[in-house]
């Protein structure tokens, strides 16, 4: 298709005037071809599309940016996270953008981010290549059969991923740089090929502009079934995409939601599951995804016959799938849900000393959002062993713009409104840490998270946990009993107190910098003996 009148505007206006062949709202059968054609990658042996982003193949956080203006200054949570630049030192990079862009071929996609049309953000997405064009496709949302045409979209994203900053000129960290410009309701990014930039950079231009309206932006998973909404948070690794597609409820959306007066929605069209170890067995409504034309495979070595390796990692362990979210079987139709009667917070505590699964209280569920626990591992770093603990407020403080105070506070009320269910579920390690013990099965935490839906739980007997101030069910259905109470899975009990202690001093430590933004209520939340918590 043809760009309109409107778009080659909106083009011009950002520096693109003397490009190549603009091809606008392609279908992603026609953007596949395309990059098969112009070797951005290939297809497999079941006609799925499999690119490479290497050196870059995952997130660069530290390369991202957000435009530090009048604005903005008072509105967003400045720091490690939302690092400030000037209006200088983005127009200047978009003026270079613009000339690297002279002769290249761009394609141009309109569509949605939200699937509630009272609170949907028109975005267009602007790239160099075909294959990050249909990534786009999958991952916002299309309108009927016809993709939109905004006349001026709400935000704009120009990936040009081959075109690198000099950082002693431009003013960046390195030759990668991912802007976020929210006054122009624009990003710019550069030096990688890594797709999942594109989606979180609209990500957090949501959870920039949706308070203001009133909703509070998620990265979470949802799913519904029986007149019951849960809602999963979790960072990568945890279960959060796993758990959600159940084959027996029905999924809103496995990343990113909005919760508004009208209750839950997706703000996606897609979905992107991690693909490591991925099997028929464990996950067969993610895996048979892989099989399909459309999907888009991201640093998956294939075999000889063309067939996706998914134990291979050479390339890197973070290898994705992105598909339309109608892939799933029992996707919602209208990426839309009720209030959510469950919150669950999904930990993979690679200490071995979380139980699997504990009641949570509304001040205990604000302290573990703002400190989004979970533990990362070594994974392919030779002779490491020590796991490390990782916290990222909200669940995704690399996305969240405002402070996380803002986000918590806005969490906190929807619980109490609408009496939501808070829970902690550990989908980590038992019997010891990382190295030592073993990972919880996912048919166990499957069941946990069953029992929890079913409403098992809701007056099971609890008992106080020793050392983190929790209250974990005695028994659920189709989990033994012992593995509810890490310690007597371990065989050194001093050495489990050891860890029990290292990691409460470790959330105590995070949880300082929150202290003076939030009540007393909820700083007396945290780990800490059951006796002292009363």
């Amino acid at each position: 298709m043809q760009p309109t009148d409107a778009v080659r505007r909106h083009l011009e206006s950002l520096g693109l005037h003397q490009t190549g062949s603009v091809y606008y709202n392609l279908s992603p059968d026609e953007l596949l071809k395309k990059a098969v054609a112009n070797g951005e990658g290939k297809l497999t042996a079941h006609g799925a599309f499999v690119g490479e982003t290497a050196p870059h193949t995952g997130r660069s956080p530290k390369d991202r940016f957000v435009v530090e203006e009048d604005a903005t200054r008072a509105t967003v949570g400045w720091g490690d996270v939302n690092v400030g630049v000037s209006e200088r030192v983005f127009s200047n990079l978009l003026a270079k953008m613009g000339q690297y862009a002279e002769g290249r071929d761009l394609y141009v996609l309109d569509a949605f981010a939200g699937a509630d049309p009272q609170y949907r953000l028109g975005v267009r997405v602007i790239t160099e290549k075909a294959w990050h064009s249909a990534f786009a496709h999958n991952m916002f949302i299309q309108q009927g059969e016809e993709n939109p045409q905004h006349e001026q979209p709400g935000f704009t994203v120009l990936d040009l991923c081959d075109f690198k900053a000099d950082p002693d000129v431009d003013g960046t960290r390195s030759s990668t740089f991912i802007i976020l410009n929210l006054s122009r309701r624009l990003v710019i990014i550069g030096g990688t090929r890594y797709a999942g930039e594109i989606k979180k950079s609209v990500f957090s231009a949501l959870n920039y502009l949706l308070p203001d309206k009133g909703v509070m932006p998620m990265h979470c998973s949802a799913n519904t079934g029986d007149g019951v909404t849960a809602v999963f948070f979790g960072l990568s690794g945890t279960g959060k995409t796993t758990l959600s597609a159940d084959a027996t409820r029905t999924l809103v959306g496995d990343d990113e939601h909005g919760w508004s007066d009208r209750g839950v929605y997706n703000f996606e069209g897609g979905c992107y599951a991690k693909t490591i170890r991925l099997s028929p067995e464990g996950e067969p409504e993610i895996f048979q995804t892989t099989r399909r034309a459309g999907t888009i495979l991201e640093n998956v070595v294939l075999d000889e016959k063309g067939v996706p390796d998914f134990d291979d990692e050479s390339i890197t362990e973070n290898t994705r799938a992105s598909y339309p979210i109608h892939y799933i079987p029992n996707a919602s139709e209208s990426g839309e849900a009720g209030h959510p009667q469950h919150v669950i917070f999904l930990t993979a505590d690679a200490f071995g000393v979380l139980p699997p699964v504990a009641r949570l209280t509304p001040e205990q569920a604000m302290y573990h959002f703002l400190s989004g626990y979970t533990a990362k591992v070594a994974g392919t770093e030779r002779g490491v062993k020590e796991p490390k603990a990782a916290f990222s407020a909200c669940f995704g403080e690399p996305f969240m713009v405002r402070p996380p105070a803002e986000y918590a506070q806005m969490l906190g009320e929807r619980i109490r409104e609408h009496d939501a269910k808070c829970w902690l579920v550990n989908t980590g390690w038992t019997g010891g840490p990382y190295g030592t013990g073993s990972r919880f099965k996912l048919a166990h935490t499957r069941a946990i998270v069953n029992a929890i839906l079913r409403g098992d739980l809701d007056e099971t007997e609890t008992r106080p946990d020793p050392y983190f101030g929790l209250r974990v069910p005695t028994s659920v259905p189709g989990v033994p009993a012992e593995i509810l109470t890490p310690s007597e899975t371990w065989e050194d009990r001093e050495a489990y107190a050891a860890q029990a202690h290292k990691l409460q001093e470790m959330f105590a430590r995070n949880f300082e910098k929150y202290a003076d933004s939030v009540s007393e209520e909820i700083r007396e939340a945290g780990p800490r003996p059951a006796v002292q918590a009363g």
